[in-house]
């Protein structure tokens, strides 16, 4: 079968399409015939090595289609189910091998890309927003990189909860995008020179209860910044790269202040949550409250290409590999 090999880390050219062998099953283990994957910043994390995985490896960590094959002891589903998954490396291939406790069974009215475009980004908006920090009625929210596949959800989820959103994005047109997502005020970064003192004009003077920052090293400083005492720094990625070292002191300094730098895998790390949150992002996506935005569909050949316009932000909402694409 065709899947995407990384046998040294870097840039987007080590993402290779090779000839492997075709996956067996274990026990507790199910072979999906992969539909959609998801394109994400995990996956560029894990081919730059900064989260090593043994090399060689095929990327991609969202998936959906339809099992095709069961191992022993597997009674969570059955061959030709439909099903998604995240957090399980392998995605970028015709078919992939799936813990069976892991899959997510998908309702009709779901489709396969539908899945693979939400259910990572989906459920990490739901721990962001409802676990990291519980977003409340009335609170103004920062948001970076608000025109992003992840900007964009929590962009409609603060909105649909109640809060009210000031964005950040590179573009006049990711702006517009940010506002038809429900972002009340959107700052073009490259456009102010004291993005904190921005923020704080657009809330009356006053800092904000919590910053949802996935950028990292460039937006880390003016997010501390744009703080309020006992406000919530929410450090959910690093697209711009890795933040330096923190000295803790700073927080007491800025009034108090509060960082999680959380994961996705500790808040599915039960079957019961797992299957909870994906409940909760599919009724979100049926009740329109999430409008799933796709607006790149790449073959496995051109998973590089998926990742250069990925990181160099040449795109808004959400980047599927579909590996029937193409053929």
């Amino acid at each position: 079968m065709r899947a995407i090999q990384v046998y040294e880390v870097g840039g987007p050219e080590v993402l290779r399409e090779a000839e492997v062998d075709q996956p067996r099953p274990g026990p507790g283990e199910a072979v999906v015939e992969v539909a959609a994957s998801g394109v994400n910043f995990l996956d560029v994390y894990h081919r730059e090595g900064r989260y090593g995985l043994p090399l060689p490896f095929t990327p991609g960590a969202e998936g959906a289609g339809t099992v095709v094959d069961v191992g022993p002891g597997v009674d969570d589903v059955a061959v030709g189910d439909r099903v998604g998954w995240v957090e399980i490396p392998g995605t970028y291939a015709e078919r992939a091998v799936v813990d069976s406790a892991r899959l997510v069974p998908l309702p009709d009215d779901i489709s396969f890309e539908t899945a693979a475009a939400v259910l990572l980004q989906g459920m990490t908006a739901h721990y962001l927003v409802k676990d990291a920090y519980p977003v409340q009625g009335g609170d103004t929210v920062l948001v970076h990189a608000a025109a992003g596949g992840m900007g964009l959800l929590l962009t409609q989820l603060i909105t649909h909860l109640g809060g009210r959103v000031i964005g950040t994005t590179s573009t006049a047109a990711k702006a517009e995008a940010a506002k038809r997502a429900g972002a009340a005020e959107v700052i073009l970064s490259s456009a102010v020179d004291d993005l904190a003192a921005e923020v704080r004009r657009l809330n009356g003077g006053q800092g904000l209860p919590v910053v949802y920052d996935g950028v990292g090293a460039h937006t880390f400083d003016a997010s501390l910044a744009t703080l309020r005492t006992r406000g919530h720094l929410v450090l959910f990625g690093a697209a711009s790269g890795a933040v330096p070292p923190v000295d803790p002191m700073r927080l007491a300094h800025g009034g108090s202040l509060t960082l999680i730098r959380p994961s996705l895998g500790d808040f599915i790390a039960d079957r019961s949550e797992l299957l909870r949150r994906a409940a909760d992002v599919f009724a979100w996506v049926r009740s329109k409250a999430l409008e799933i935005t796709v607006t790149g569909r790449y073959p496995l050949s051109e998973a590089a290409r998926a990742h250069g316009d990925l990181e160099a932000r040449r795109t808004t909402g959400k980047l599927l590999l579909v590996p029937g694409a193409g053929i």
